[in-house]
């Protein structure tokens, strides 16, 4: 966890940013990244150094070249070892003129980390201010993976508090419900076709070393947890080197985040690849049909992107392979020949678990939209018998453009540290979502429509025309009226009528 010190100095420093001119929180990240993968270079070239002597052999991986370069600069001036030690000025000449050109070109060399440098830009505009970023990113415990990755995470959440670039950006607590709800293994391949920042990995890769603590211990699986398990695609660059920068800071050290618009016809190679997608794809929008890949017009006639990741989802899936992935509610119900094409496809030729509604503020300050998330398993063969469904009402955090906490830290979440009241539940719905997920082949079946979850049969959907929408099929609850026997209302009546006409009669003698 970090510490309020912590966080307090990157407060100053975030604000150092905005007040020397740099207002969009996307380029203060990124010029944060940049600093974090020099770090890393050097630390990763100082442990190749330490091998090499302990071993008494050459260098295997030499990231900074011996010699000087093109402008005559020491390569070892470009350590950051070296060059933190710099007077303000001559760092940032180093930096703008001969550290970032040096980063571009790595590009070549084919590693995770030059991969997303090939366009990297130095825009901090003062040294003063690079100096201090430099002081406090050289205090962060990198090689503490937790409060690495806290710290990035936090600064990433700067980013929606900033009301800009939002949508990059899934609430930690769904995404951790999401995670739990699709329980990943040690042998899945892990895919998010619209990555952003990487959260929905990060998260399973979180998921993973507190469920499997032995997995890392054998050589096979913990060459696949860092080399071969997530990948995440995304067509904005600073994107990528954010999101692997997330994943490298939570301890993943190869993660495949890749450029790849993921809906165009360059992906062919991908289909049937991955065993589980956790996925939060672009709501709005729509684009031209030659710019879509053909396989997934095949599946659905349209140019909604969301109803096109769908068919994407099914396509990527591995059969047997599970996805938990969010869409918006319009897709739970919309007309459109394409709408029902889609939810039929789920129905009737896969596997349809769970339909969970999201508050209509789960992302706010940016989106108002009202979400769902679908769970489904991909079989080629069908296999819906039931859908459950479950109307979750209250998220743990206040639904209006502020979205302020309701309730104590250790009692938020999907799965909080504390164990809930029933007031607390009205304010924290998500525990109970994950209960009764547990249940739902059991108990959840014999739930009245009345209740906050229930079960659907698939012939009743179908019968509506493969409408997912929760309200179809919720009933409200009748309040009970006292029924009384008629001579009593007929006696009440009576008494109504005298007591009118005395009043009348008590009036007239008013008047007169």
């Amino acid at each position: 966890m970090l510490t309020g010190e912590l966080r307090n100095q990157i407060d100053r420093i975030w604000d150092a940013f905005w007040s020397g001119g740099i207002s969009n929180p996307l380029e203060v990240i990124e010029q944060i990244t940049y600093l974090l993968f020099l770090r890393r270079l050097d630390d990763l070239q100082t442990l190749e150094e330490n091998k090499a002597r302990r071993l008494n052999r050459p260098i295997e991986r030499r990231i900074f070249p011996e010699g000087t370069d093109p402008k005559g600069r020491p390569y070892a001036d470009m350590r950051w070892s070296r060059f933190k030690h710099f007077a303000p000025a001559e760092m940032y000449e180093v930096m703008a003129e001969h550290v970032f050109p040096f980063l571009r070109s790595l590009g070549g060399d084919g590693s995770t980390y030059a991969r997303h440098m090939k366009d990297a830009r130095f825009t901090i505009p003062t040294p003063a201010l690079l100096a201090r970023v430099v002081d406090m990113v050289d205090q962060v415990p990198l090689d503490d993976r937790d409060t690495s990755g806290d710290l990035y995470e936090y600064m990433l959440s700067k980013i929606a508090t900033a009301g800009q670039n939002g949508q990059f950006r899934t609430p930690r607590h769904i995404i951790q419900l999401m995670v739990e709800i699709a329980a990943p293994t040690p042998d899945d391949v892990i895919c998010d076709p619209a990555s952003g920042t990487c959260g929905f990995l990060v998260g399973a890769g979180e998921y993973l070393r507190k469920k499997y603590p032995e997995m890392l211990r054998d050589d096979a699986k913990r060459r696949h947890f860092h080399n071969s398990m997530f990948h995440g695609f995304d067509f904005d660059q600073t994107m990528l080197r954010i999101g692997n920068m997330n994943m490298l800071l939570h301890g993943v050290e190869n993660a495949r985040v890749e450029y790849r618009d993921s809906l165009s016809s360059d992906n062919a190679g991908e289909a049937e690849r991955y065993t589980l997608i956790l996925a939060n794809p672009p709501f709005a929008g729509s684009l031209d049909y030659e710019n879509c890949a053909k396989e997934l017009l095949q599946t659905v006639k349209t140019k909604k992107t969301e109803l096109l990741f769908l068919a994407l989802f099914l396509r990527l899936l591995k059969p047997g392979g599970r996805a938990a992935v969010i869409v918006p509610e319009g897709v739970l119900f919309g007309s459109s020949k394409a709408h029902r094409t889609i939810r039929k496809e789920l129905v009737e030729g896969h596997k349809l678990e769970a339909v969970i509604k999201l508050p209509s503020g789960t992302f706010k300050p940016y989106s108002g939209v009202s979400t769902a998330i679908l769970v489904f398993t991909k079989t080629n063969s069908g296999g819906t018998d039931y859908v459950w469904f479950y109307d979750v009402q209250a998220d743990g955090w206040s639904l209006d453009d502020k979205r302020q906490p309701l309730l104590p830290s250790e009692k938020l979440g999907p799965v909080p540290e504390c164990p809930l009241t029933p007031e607390e539940h009205e304010k924290n719905n998500l525990p109970d979502v994950l209960r009764r997920w547990q249940e739902r082949k059991g108990s959840e079946r014999e739930r009245p429509r009345t209740a906050q979850s229930f079960c659907v049969p698939k012939d009743e959907i179908a019968a509506q025309g493969y409408d997912l929408s929760l309200n179809r099929y919720k009933e409200l609850e009748h309040e009970e009226v006292e029924h009384r026997a008629p001579q009593e209302i007929l006696a009440d009546l009576v008494r109504l009528e005298e007591e009118i006409r005395l009043g009348l009669e008590e009036l007239g003698r008013m008047l007169k």
